[in-house]
Protein backbone atom coordinates (compact mmCIF):
# COMPACT_ATOMS: atom_id res chain seq x y z
CA UNK A 1 0.00 0.00 0.00
CA UNK A 2 2.56 2.54 0.47
CA UNK A 3 3.32 2.74 -3.17
CA UNK A 4 -0.05 3.55 -4.06
CA UNK A 5 -0.20 5.90 -0.94
CA UNK A 6 3.25 7.76 -0.75
CA UNK A 7 3.19 10.15 2.84
CA UNK A 8 2.43 12.90 0.28
CA UNK A 9 0.52 14.01 -2.60
CA UNK A 10 3.43 15.02 -4.79
CA UNK A 11 3.29 11.75 -7.02
CA UNK A 12 0.42 12.49 -9.08
CA UNK A 13 0.11 16.33 -8.84
CA UNK A 14 2.75 17.81 -10.23
CA UNK A 15 1.83 19.40 -13.51
CA UNK A 16 -0.41 22.26 -11.99
CA UNK A 17 1.60 25.48 -12.65
CA UNK A 18 -0.85 28.09 -12.91
CA UNK A 19 1.57 29.68 -15.92
CA UNK A 20 0.87 27.21 -17.99
CA UNK A 21 -2.06 28.78 -20.51
CA UNK A 22 -4.36 26.03 -22.49
CA UNK A 23 -7.14 26.27 -24.69
CA UNK A 24 -9.61 23.85 -24.08
CA UNK A 25 -11.57 22.33 -26.73
CA UNK A 26 -14.25 20.85 -24.82
CA UNK A 27 -18.04 21.27 -25.41
CA UNK A 28 -18.38 22.00 -21.69
CA UNK A 29 -16.56 25.10 -21.70
CA UNK A 30 -18.00 28.17 -20.32
CA UNK A 31 -18.07 30.84 -23.21
CA UNK A 32 -20.47 28.59 -24.74
CA UNK A 33 -22.89 28.05 -22.34
CA UNK A 34 -26.46 29.32 -24.21
CA UNK A 35 -27.97 31.70 -21.23
CA UNK A 36 -29.75 33.88 -22.21
CA UNK A 37 -29.21 38.08 -20.43
CA UNK A 38 -32.50 37.29 -18.53
CA UNK A 39 -31.78 34.34 -17.04
CA UNK A 40 -28.01 35.17 -16.00
CA UNK A 41 -28.96 38.71 -13.98
CA UNK A 42 -31.62 36.25 -12.33
CA UNK A 43 -28.28 33.65 -11.28
CA UNK A 44 -26.44 36.51 -10.20
CA UNK A 45 -29.09 37.38 -8.35
CA UNK A 46 -29.67 34.14 -6.90
CA UNK A 47 -25.66 33.68 -5.96
CA UNK A 48 -26.09 36.81 -4.29
CA UNK A 49 -28.15 35.30 -1.47
CA UNK A 50 -25.90 35.12 1.69
CA UNK A 51 -24.78 31.65 2.18
CA UNK A 52 -26.07 30.45 -1.14
CA UNK A 53 -23.58 27.63 -2.83
CA UNK A 54 -23.48 28.22 -6.42
CA UNK A 55 -19.96 27.08 -7.81
CA UNK A 56 -20.82 23.94 -10.02
CA UNK A 57 -17.98 21.58 -11.68
CA UNK A 58 -15.14 23.65 -12.08
CA UNK A 59 -11.76 23.20 -10.47
CA UNK A 60 -10.86 24.70 -7.42
CA UNK A 61 -7.66 26.03 -7.94
CA UNK A 62 -4.97 25.70 -5.51
CA UNK A 63 -5.10 29.46 -4.33
CA UNK A 64 -8.54 29.13 -3.11
CA UNK A 65 -8.16 26.29 -1.03
CA UNK A 66 -7.50 26.52 2.34
CA UNK A 67 -4.67 25.15 4.74
CA UNK A 68 -5.20 21.96 7.20
CA UNK A 69 -5.19 21.83 10.86
CA UNK A 70 -5.85 17.94 12.71
CA UNK A 71 -8.51 18.96 13.45
CA UNK A 72 -9.59 19.35 10.25
CA UNK A 73 -7.94 16.43 9.73
CA UNK A 74 -9.68 14.34 11.99
CA UNK A 75 -13.03 15.40 10.74
CA UNK A 76 -12.65 12.91 7.75
CA UNK A 77 -12.86 10.57 9.25
CA UNK A 78 -15.96 11.94 11.74
CA UNK A 79 -17.64 13.11 8.56
CA UNK A 80 -18.01 9.38 7.21
CA UNK A 81 -18.93 7.79 10.23
CA UNK A 82 -21.39 10.79 11.01
CA UNK A 83 -22.97 10.36 7.51
CA UNK A 84 -23.57 6.61 7.79
CA UNK A 85 -24.96 5.87 10.77
CA UNK A 86 -27.76 6.19 9.40
CA UNK A 87 -31.61 3.98 8.58
CA UNK A 88 -30.57 2.97 5.37
CA UNK A 89 -27.74 1.07 6.25
CA UNK A 90 -30.15 -1.02 8.99
CA UNK A 91 -32.44 -1.40 6.06
CA UNK A 92 -29.73 -3.29 4.21
CA UNK A 93 -27.97 -5.25 6.92
CA UNK A 94 -31.49 -6.62 7.55
CA UNK A 95 -31.20 -8.32 4.09
CA UNK A 96 -28.83 -11.01 5.90
CA UNK A 97 -31.07 -12.91 7.99
CA UNK A 98 -34.92 -11.73 7.00
CA UNK A 99 -34.35 -12.21 2.87
CA UNK A 100 -30.92 -14.82 2.97
CA UNK A 101 -31.37 -16.63 5.97
CA UNK A 102 -28.45 -16.22 7.49
CA UNK A 103 -27.99 -16.72 11.45
CA UNK A 104 -26.12 -13.93 13.19
CA UNK A 105 -22.60 -15.27 12.74
CA UNK A 106 -22.53 -15.60 9.33
CA UNK A 107 -24.56 -12.90 8.85
CA UNK A 108 -21.79 -10.53 11.23
CA UNK A 109 -18.96 -11.78 9.44
CA UNK A 110 -20.42 -11.30 6.01
CA UNK A 111 -21.61 -7.76 6.82
CA UNK A 112 -17.80 -6.69 8.67
CA UNK A 113 -15.86 -7.75 5.91
CA UNK A 114 -18.15 -6.86 3.09
CA UNK A 115 -18.01 -3.03 4.58
CA UNK A 116 -14.54 -3.46 4.54
CA UNK A 117 -14.21 -4.38 0.75
CA UNK A 118 -16.47 -1.41 0.08
CA UNK A 119 -15.04 1.03 2.11
CA UNK A 120 -11.43 0.55 0.74
CA UNK A 121 -13.13 1.53 -3.22
CA UNK A 122 -14.67 4.54 -1.69
CA UNK A 123 -11.21 5.52 0.45
CA UNK A 124 -9.18 5.07 -2.64
CA UNK A 125 -11.26 7.29 -5.00
CA UNK A 126 -10.88 10.13 -2.13
CA UNK A 127 -7.41 10.69 -2.36
CA UNK A 128 -7.80 12.46 -5.68
CA UNK A 129 -10.12 15.30 -4.27
CA UNK A 130 -7.49 17.20 -2.87
CA UNK A 131 -5.00 16.49 -5.42
CA UNK A 132 -7.01 17.55 -8.53
CA UNK A 133 -9.56 20.23 -7.10
CA UNK A 134 -12.22 18.66 -9.26
CA UNK A 135 -15.16 16.39 -8.26
CA UNK A 136 -14.88 12.62 -8.45
CA UNK A 137 -16.93 12.56 -12.12
CA UNK A 138 -14.16 15.06 -13.57
CA UNK A 139 -11.28 13.38 -12.46
CA UNK A 140 -12.65 10.47 -14.91
CA UNK A 141 -11.91 12.36 -17.37
CA UNK A 142 -8.16 11.77 -16.46
CA UNK A 143 -8.45 8.46 -16.41
CA UNK A 144 -11.55 6.55 -18.60
CA UNK A 145 -11.47 9.52 -21.25
CA UNK A 146 -14.26 12.30 -21.91
CA UNK A 147 -16.90 10.44 -23.37
CA UNK A 148 -16.71 7.33 -21.44
CA UNK A 149 -16.66 9.94 -18.34
CA UNK A 150 -20.22 10.87 -19.16
CA UNK A 151 -21.89 7.64 -19.25
CA UNK A 152 -20.61 6.94 -15.75
CA UNK A 153 -21.21 10.54 -14.57
CA UNK A 154 -24.89 9.25 -16.03
CA UNK A 155 -24.82 5.78 -14.23
CA UNK A 156 -23.71 8.02 -10.79
CA UNK A 157 -26.73 10.10 -11.28
CA UNK A 158 -28.73 7.13 -11.21
CA UNK A 159 -27.20 5.75 -7.95
CA UNK A 160 -27.07 8.69 -6.14
CA UNK A 161 -30.85 9.36 -6.98
CA UNK A 162 -31.88 5.80 -5.81
CA UNK A 163 -30.17 6.42 -2.43
CA UNK A 164 -32.02 9.49 -2.01
CA UNK A 165 -34.47 7.76 -2.62
CA UNK A 166 -34.16 4.70 -0.27
CA UNK A 167 -33.35 7.72 2.08
CA UNK A 168 -36.68 8.79 1.38
CA UNK A 169 -38.53 5.65 2.01
CA UNK A 170 -37.20 4.53 5.40
CA UNK A 171 -37.36 8.33 6.81
CA UNK A 172 -41.24 8.03 5.66
CA UNK A 173 -41.71 4.62 7.46
CA UNK A 174 -40.07 5.82 10.84
CA UNK A 175 -41.79 9.03 11.13
CA UNK A 176 -45.14 7.16 10.06
CA UNK A 177 -44.64 4.54 12.87
CA UNK A 178 -44.06 7.02 15.35
CA UNK A 179 -46.90 8.86 14.46
CA UNK A 180 -48.63 5.18 14.83
CA UNK A 181 -49.85 5.26 11.49
CA UNK A 182 -51.59 9.24 12.06
CA UNK A 183 -48.82 10.21 9.46
CA UNK A 184 -48.81 8.34 6.24
CA UNK A 185 -45.39 7.47 4.90
CA UNK A 186 -46.21 9.27 1.87
CA UNK A 187 -46.30 12.45 4.19
CA UNK A 188 -42.52 11.19 6.14
CA UNK A 189 -41.57 11.02 2.45
CA UNK A 190 -42.82 14.48 1.89
CA UNK A 191 -40.58 16.04 5.25
CA UNK A 192 -37.80 14.44 4.03
CA UNK A 193 -37.77 15.63 0.31
CA UNK A 194 -38.49 19.58 2.02
CA UNK A 195 -35.43 18.97 4.17
CA UNK A 196 -33.03 17.54 1.75
CA UNK A 197 -34.23 20.36 -0.76
CA UNK A 198 -33.99 23.12 1.38
CA UNK A 199 -30.22 21.86 2.50
CA UNK A 200 -28.81 20.77 -1.08
CA UNK A 201 -30.13 23.48 -2.69
CA UNK A 202 -28.61 26.41 -0.69
CA UNK A 203 -25.57 24.05 -0.83
CA UNK A 204 -23.04 22.81 2.01
CA UNK A 205 -22.49 26.02 4.19
CA UNK A 206 -26.43 25.66 5.16
CA UNK A 207 -25.63 21.58 5.21
CA UNK A 208 -23.32 22.89 8.32
CA UNK A 209 -25.59 24.45 10.27
CA UNK A 210 -28.20 22.41 9.64
CA UNK A 211 -25.44 19.22 10.60
CA UNK A 212 -24.87 21.55 13.98
CA UNK A 213 -28.44 21.17 14.99
CA UNK A 214 -29.89 17.86 13.49
CA UNK A 215 -28.08 15.63 11.99
CA UNK A 216 -25.13 14.44 12.20
CA UNK A 217 -23.41 14.77 8.94
CA UNK A 218 -19.87 17.14 9.23
CA UNK A 219 -19.62 19.82 6.47
CA UNK A 220 -18.12 18.52 3.17
CA UNK A 221 -16.50 21.39 2.21
CA UNK A 222 -13.32 21.95 4.33
CA UNK A 223 -13.84 25.78 5.44
CA UNK A 224 -11.31 27.81 7.76
CA UNK A 225 -13.25 28.26 11.09
CA UNK A 226 -16.00 25.80 10.98
CA UNK A 227 -14.49 23.59 13.16
CA UNK A 228 -16.26 24.44 16.18
CA UNK A 229 -17.14 22.55 19.18
CA UNK A 230 -20.51 22.16 18.13
CA UNK A 231 -19.94 20.59 14.46
CA UNK A 232 -17.66 18.42 15.95
CA UNK A 233 -20.01 16.48 18.60
CA UNK A 234 -23.02 17.46 16.46
CA UNK A 235 -22.91 13.21 15.41
CA UNK A 236 -23.32 12.17 19.09
CA UNK A 237 -27.31 12.32 19.52
CA UNK A 238 -27.51 10.03 16.59
CA UNK A 239 -24.92 7.69 18.29
CA UNK A 240 -26.41 8.18 21.69
CA UNK A 241 -29.78 7.00 20.17
CA UNK A 242 -28.45 3.85 18.58
CA UNK A 243 -26.88 3.30 21.90
CA UNK A 244 -30.13 3.46 23.56
CA UNK A 245 -31.65 0.91 20.62
CA UNK A 246 -28.82 -1.30 21.53
CA UNK A 247 -29.92 -1.32 25.13
CA UNK A 248 -33.35 -1.10 24.60
CA UNK A 249 -33.75 -3.74 22.11
CA UNK A 250 -30.56 -5.89 22.76
CA UNK A 251 -32.51 -8.44 25.07
CA UNK A 252 -34.19 -9.45 21.74
CA UNK A 253 -30.95 -9.89 19.73
CA UNK A 254 -30.73 -13.94 19.30
CA UNK A 255 -26.88 -14.03 18.64
CA UNK A 256 -27.16 -17.89 18.67
CA UNK A 257 -29.54 -18.43 15.37
CA UNK A 258 -28.03 -20.33 13.01
CA UNK A 259 -28.31 -20.39 9.25
CA UNK A 260 -30.90 -22.21 7.98
CA UNK A 261 -29.37 -23.52 5.00
CA UNK A 262 -26.21 -25.61 4.33
CA UNK A 263 -23.53 -26.52 1.62
CA UNK A 264 -23.48 -24.79 -1.56
CA UNK A 265 -26.47 -22.85 -0.92
CA UNK A 266 -25.14 -21.51 2.36
CA UNK A 267 -22.30 -20.42 0.53
CA UNK A 268 -24.25 -18.92 -2.67
CA UNK A 269 -26.30 -16.81 0.21
CA UNK A 270 -23.55 -15.87 1.95
CA UNK A 271 -21.77 -14.26 -0.64
CA UNK A 272 -24.75 -12.57 -1.80
CA UNK A 273 -25.30 -10.89 1.40
CA UNK A 274 -21.32 -10.36 1.40
CA UNK A 275 -21.92 -8.59 -1.71
CA UNK A 276 -25.31 -6.52 -0.67
CA UNK A 277 -22.72 -5.07 2.27
CA UNK A 278 -20.21 -4.34 0.07
CA UNK A 279 -21.89 -2.39 -2.55
CA UNK A 280 -23.50 -0.10 0.51
CA UNK A 281 -20.25 1.56 1.06
CA UNK A 282 -18.77 1.19 -2.23
CA UNK A 283 -21.80 3.36 -3.69
CA UNK A 284 -19.89 6.59 -2.52
CA UNK A 285 -16.78 6.03 -4.72
CA UNK A 286 -18.72 8.12 -7.90
CA UNK A 287 -18.74 10.90 -5.48
CA UNK A 288 -15.67 10.67 -2.06
CA UNK A 289 -13.56 13.12 -4.12
CA UNK A 290 -16.64 16.07 -4.09
CA UNK A 291 -15.94 16.08 -0.74
CA UNK A 292 -12.36 17.15 -0.91
CA UNK A 293 -11.68 19.75 -3.43
CA UNK A 294 -11.21 22.56 -0.80
CA UNK A 295 -8.51 20.48 0.72
CA UNK A 296 -4.78 21.35 -0.07
CA UNK A 297 -2.97 20.07 -2.95
CA UNK A 298 -0.51 18.81 -0.58
CA UNK A 299 -2.69 17.15 1.88
CA UNK A 300 -1.40 13.23 2.58
CA UNK A 301 -2.93 11.07 0.37
CA UNK A 302 -1.99 8.25 3.16
CA UNK A 303 -4.15 10.18 5.28
CA UNK A 304 -7.17 10.52 3.84
CA UNK A 305 -7.22 7.63 2.88
CA UNK A 306 -6.87 5.57 6.05
CA UNK A 307 -9.12 8.18 8.30
CA UNK A 308 -11.61 7.74 5.31
CA UNK A 309 -11.39 3.99 5.67
CA UNK A 310 -11.74 4.30 9.69
CA UNK A 311 -14.65 6.77 9.13
CA UNK A 312 -16.79 4.97 6.88
CA UNK A 313 -15.51 0.85 7.71
CA UNK A 314 -16.54 1.54 11.69
CA UNK A 315 -19.71 3.26 10.71
CA UNK A 316 -21.09 0.41 8.39
CA UNK A 317 -19.61 -2.24 10.68
CA UNK A 318 -21.99 -0.03 13.57
CA UNK A 319 -24.83 -0.11 12.43
CA UNK A 320 -24.53 -3.63 9.90
CA UNK A 321 -24.24 -5.09 13.52
CA UNK A 322 -27.36 -3.53 15.39
CA UNK A 323 -29.41 -4.32 11.97
CA UNK A 324 -28.47 -8.04 12.16
CA UNK A 325 -29.37 -8.10 15.59
CA UNK A 326 -32.77 -6.92 15.21
CA UNK A 327 -33.78 -8.94 12.46
CA UNK A 328 -32.75 -12.02 14.31
CA UNK A 329 -35.03 -11.07 16.96
CA UNK A 330 -37.48 -10.94 14.36
CA UNK A 331 -39.05 -14.56 14.78
CA UNK A 332 -38.60 -14.23 18.88
CA UNK A 333 -40.36 -11.39 19.53
CA UNK A 334 -44.28 -11.09 17.92
CA UNK A 335 -44.30 -7.56 18.12
CA UNK A 336 -41.43 -7.11 16.27
CA UNK A 337 -42.43 -9.63 13.57
CA UNK A 338 -45.60 -7.72 13.20
CA UNK A 339 -43.95 -4.53 12.56
CA UNK A 340 -41.66 -5.93 10.46
CA UNK A 341 -44.83 -6.93 8.15
CA UNK A 342 -45.74 -3.32 8.29
CA UNK A 343 -42.42 -1.79 7.35
CA UNK A 344 -38.59 -1.67 8.23
CA UNK A 345 -39.00 1.67 10.14
CA UNK A 346 -41.82 0.33 11.83
CA UNK A 347 -39.57 -2.31 13.04
CA UNK A 348 -37.15 0.39 14.11
CA UNK A 349 -39.54 1.63 16.42
CA UNK A 350 -40.97 -1.50 18.00
CA UNK A 351 -36.77 -1.65 19.02
CA UNK A 352 -37.37 1.22 21.21
CA UNK A 353 -41.01 0.07 21.99
CA UNK A 354 -40.32 -0.19 25.86
CA UNK A 355 -39.28 3.28 26.07
CA UNK A 356 -42.29 4.47 24.63
CA UNK A 357 -42.28 8.18 24.48
CA UNK A 358 -38.58 9.00 24.95
CA UNK A 359 -38.06 5.92 22.47
CA UNK A 360 -40.45 7.55 19.46
CA UNK A 361 -37.89 11.01 20.20
CA UNK A 362 -34.79 8.59 19.80
CA UNK A 363 -36.82 7.34 16.60
CA UNK A 364 -37.17 10.99 15.36
CA UNK A 365 -33.42 11.66 15.89
CA UNK A 366 -32.20 8.54 13.85
CA UNK A 367 -34.57 9.44 10.99
CA UNK A 368 -32.69 12.91 10.69
CA UNK A 369 -29.89 10.71 9.74
CA UNK A 370 -31.52 9.36 6.91
CA UNK A 371 -32.26 13.12 5.80
CA UNK A 372 -28.13 14.25 6.44
CA UNK A 373 -27.63 11.10 4.35
CA UNK A 374 -29.83 12.04 1.32
CA UNK A 375 -28.59 15.59 0.92
CA UNK A 376 -24.47 14.69 -0.58
CA UNK A 377 -26.39 11.76 -2.43
CA UNK A 378 -28.94 14.74 -4.01
CA UNK A 379 -25.81 17.48 -3.96
CA UNK A 380 -23.32 15.07 -5.66
CA UNK A 381 -26.15 14.06 -8.53
CA UNK A 382 -26.58 17.78 -9.55
CA UNK A 383 -23.16 18.13 -9.89
CA UNK A 384 -23.23 14.89 -12.12
CA UNK A 385 -25.63 16.38 -14.12
CA UNK A 386 -23.60 19.16 -15.19
CA UNK A 387 -20.25 17.19 -16.05
CA UNK A 388 -22.66 15.59 -19.00
CA UNK A 389 -22.95 18.85 -21.49
CA UNK A 390 -22.43 22.40 -21.57
CA UNK A 391 -26.09 23.12 -22.26
CA UNK A 392 -26.35 20.99 -19.08
CA UNK A 393 -23.72 22.99 -17.35
CA UNK A 394 -25.35 26.52 -18.35
CA UNK A 395 -28.37 25.47 -15.98
CA UNK A 396 -27.35 26.34 -12.55
CA UNK A 397 -26.33 23.49 -9.98
CA UNK A 398 -29.30 24.40 -7.59
CA UNK A 399 -31.82 24.14 -10.30
CA UNK A 400 -30.42 20.73 -10.95
CA UNK A 401 -30.96 20.08 -6.71
CA UNK A 402 -34.30 21.09 -7.26
CA UNK A 403 -35.20 18.63 -10.08
CA UNK A 404 -33.48 15.49 -8.27
CA UNK A 405 -35.44 15.98 -5.22
CA UNK A 406 -38.53 16.31 -7.13
CA UNK A 407 -37.46 12.75 -9.07
CA UNK A 408 -36.63 11.14 -5.68
CA UNK A 409 -40.30 12.29 -4.05
CA UNK A 410 -41.91 10.55 -6.54
CA UNK A 411 -39.91 7.41 -6.80
CA UNK A 412 -39.75 6.99 -3.13
CA UNK A 413 -43.71 7.43 -3.24
CA UNK A 414 -44.22 4.75 -5.56
CA UNK A 415 -41.69 2.45 -4.05
CA UNK A 416 -42.42 2.83 -0.21
CA UNK A 417 -44.29 -0.47 -0.08
CA UNK A 418 -40.97 -2.46 -1.93
CA UNK A 419 -38.08 -0.86 0.43
CA UNK A 420 -36.16 -4.53 0.30
CA UNK A 421 -36.62 -5.72 -3.13
CA UNK A 422 -35.43 -2.40 -4.23
CA UNK A 423 -32.45 -2.83 -1.82
CA UNK A 424 -31.79 -6.48 -3.44
CA UNK A 425 -31.55 -5.24 -6.65
CA UNK A 426 -30.59 -1.84 -6.63
CA UNK A 427 -27.36 -1.78 -4.79
CA UNK A 428 -26.48 -4.87 -7.16
CA UNK A 429 -26.70 -3.22 -10.31
CA UNK A 430 -25.23 -0.21 -9.21
CA UNK A 431 -21.95 -1.92 -7.52
CA UNK A 432 -21.40 -3.42 -10.86
CA UNK A 433 -20.64 -0.64 -12.04
CA UNK A 434 -18.91 1.65 -9.48
CA UNK A 435 -16.55 -1.19 -8.23
CA UNK A 436 -15.80 -1.96 -12.52
CA UNK A 437 -15.04 1.76 -12.52
CA UNK A 438 -12.29 2.10 -9.59
CA UNK A 439 -10.75 -0.99 -10.71
CA UNK A 440 -9.96 0.79 -14.10
CA UNK A 441 -8.49 4.07 -11.87
CA UNK A 442 -6.50 1.76 -10.13
CA UNK A 443 -4.93 -0.24 -13.38
CA UNK A 444 -4.04 3.08 -14.52
CA UNK A 445 -2.89 4.69 -11.52
CA UNK A 446 -0.36 1.99 -10.53
CA UNK A 447 0.56 -0.30 -14.07
CA UNK A 448 0.43 3.03 -16.58
CA UNK A 449 1.01 6.32 -14.84
CA UNK A 450 2.44 5.88 -12.19
CA UNK A 451 4.18 9.05 -10.88
CA UNK A 452 3.99 11.09 -14.03
CA UNK A 453 0.98 12.61 -12.61
CA UNK A 454 -1.68 15.14 -14.33
CA UNK A 455 -2.32 18.76 -15.23
CA UNK A 456 -5.43 18.96 -13.55
CA UNK A 457 -5.90 22.15 -14.84
CA UNK A 458 -6.87 20.99 -18.32
CA UNK A 459 -9.86 19.37 -16.91
CA UNK A 460 -11.68 20.95 -20.19
CA UNK A 461 -8.55 19.78 -22.59
CA UNK A 462 -10.11 16.86 -24.53
CA UNK A 463 -6.64 16.58 -26.55
CA UNK A 464 -4.31 15.88 -23.46
CA UNK A 465 -6.96 13.21 -21.58
CA UNK A 466 -6.91 9.88 -23.07
CA UNK A 467 -9.73 8.93 -25.74
CA UNK A 468 -10.93 6.22 -23.49
CA UNK A 469 -11.69 3.35 -26.45
CA UNK A 470 -9.08 0.53 -23.14
CA UNK A 471 -11.34 1.53 -20.24
CA UNK A 472 -14.73 2.00 -22.38
CA UNK A 473 -14.06 -1.47 -23.84
CA UNK A 474 -13.13 -3.20 -21.14
CA UNK A 475 -16.38 -1.40 -18.93
CA UNK A 476 -18.32 -3.22 -21.43
CA UNK A 477 -16.61 -6.55 -21.15
CA UNK A 478 -16.76 -6.24 -17.16
CA UNK A 479 -20.51 -5.44 -17.58
CA UNK A 480 -20.81 -8.10 -18.90
CA UNK A 481 -19.29 -10.70 -17.11
CA UNK A 482 -21.93 -8.94 -14.16
CA UNK A 483 -24.82 -10.27 -16.11
CA UNK A 484 -23.50 -13.35 -16.87
CA UNK A 485 -22.84 -13.62 -13.35
CA UNK A 486 -25.95 -11.60 -11.49
CA UNK A 487 -28.71 -13.29 -9.61
CA UNK A 488 -31.38 -10.88 -9.17
CA UNK A 489 -34.97 -11.52 -8.79
CA UNK A 490 -35.73 -10.82 -12.24
CA UNK A 491 -32.83 -12.20 -14.10
CA UNK A 492 -30.49 -15.00 -13.23
CA UNK A 493 -27.14 -14.90 -15.12
CA UNK A 494 -26.10 -18.57 -16.35
CA UNK A 495 -22.81 -18.63 -14.51
CA UNK A 496 -25.24 -17.47 -11.13
CA UNK A 497 -26.98 -20.44 -11.59
CA UNK A 498 -24.02 -22.90 -11.67
CA UNK A 499 -23.38 -20.98 -8.54
CA UNK A 500 -26.57 -22.15 -6.66
CA UNK A 501 -27.97 -18.92 -7.59
CA UNK A 502 -25.23 -17.06 -5.59
CA UNK A 503 -24.68 -13.36 -6.98
CA UNK A 504 -21.16 -13.89 -8.35
CA UNK A 505 -21.40 -11.13 -11.03
CA UNK A 506 -19.12 -8.78 -9.65
CA UNK A 507 -16.30 -11.09 -9.33
CA UNK A 508 -16.43 -12.36 -13.12
CA UNK A 509 -16.58 -8.75 -13.84
CA UNK A 510 -13.37 -7.77 -11.73
CA UNK A 511 -11.80 -10.64 -13.77
CA UNK A 512 -12.57 -9.40 -17.09
CA UNK A 513 -11.82 -6.19 -16.16
CA UNK A 514 -8.77 -6.62 -15.60
CA UNK A 515 -7.46 -8.91 -18.31
CA UNK A 516 -9.19 -7.00 -20.94
CA UNK A 517 -8.25 -3.50 -19.87
CA UNK A 518 -4.27 -4.40 -19.39
CA UNK A 519 -3.59 -5.24 -22.67
CA UNK A 520 -5.77 -2.97 -24.36
CA UNK A 521 -4.57 0.02 -23.02
CA UNK A 522 -1.31 -1.03 -23.65
CA UNK A 523 -2.15 -0.80 -27.19
CA UNK A 524 -3.79 2.36 -26.62
CA UNK A 525 -1.05 3.68 -25.20
CA UNK A 526 1.41 2.41 -27.96
CA UNK A 527 -0.60 3.70 -30.77
CA UNK A 528 -2.17 6.79 -29.80
CA UNK A 529 -0.14 7.74 -27.48
CA UNK A 530 -2.25 8.98 -25.25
Amino acid sequence: MASLLPTTSKGCNEKTSPTQVTTPRDEDAEPGSPVPSGLRQLHARIESLAGFEARGIARVPPDERHASSGRSDLQIAIMWFSANISLNNLAAAMLGPLAYELGFLDSAMCAIFGALVGSLTTAYMSIWGPQSGNRTMVVLRFFMGYWPSKILSLLNIVLMVGYATIDGIIGGQVLSAVSDGKMTIIVGIVVVSIVCWVVAVFGMALFHRYERSATPFLSVHYRRGTNTAASRYSWLPQIIALFVLVGCAGPYFDASMPSKNSGALLAAQRLSFFNICLYVPNSWAGASSDFYVYYPETTSRRKIFLLTLTGLWSAFSFVYLIAIGLATGVAKSPAWSAANDVSSGALVVAGYGPLRGFGRFCSVVVSLGVIANSIPSTYSAALGVQVLGRHAKAVPRYVWSTALVLVEFVLAVAGREHLFAIFQNFCALMGYWATIMVLIVLLEHVVFRGRQGFDWSRWEDRDYQPLGLAASTSFVIGWAGAVLGMAQVWFVGPLAVLAEGGDVGLWIACGLTVVSFLPLRALELRFLGR
